[in-house]
């Protein structure tokens, strides 16, 4: 069970990964082990990365673009 302060720590975080804003890797690490855990942080950092896709890019790369470029290319490497 998480306490109120991890779960507005955590949250905040959150926020900012769906709003495609920087967050550090200590940040990243102390989500994930929460997540592994706890179903409810996981469908939380699913629905962020969600919205972060829906948003688009903040560094202006077109996603849709690169995605082109390595449509012809093997499996493994469309993946990466």
């Amino acid at each position: 069970m998480l306490t109120p302060a991890t779960r507005l720590r955590l949250q905040e975080i959150l926020a900012r990964i769906g709003h495609d804003q920087p967050v550090s890797l200590q940040e990243r690490i102390y989500l994930q082990k929460f997540a592994d855990h706890d179903q409810s942080v996981a469908g939380w950092l699913r629905q962020a990365g969600r919205r972060r896709h829906r948003s688009g890019p903040g560094d202006g790369i077109d996603r849709f673009l690169i995605k082109g470029w390595f449509g012809g290319a093997p499996g493994w490497l469309q993946r990466s």
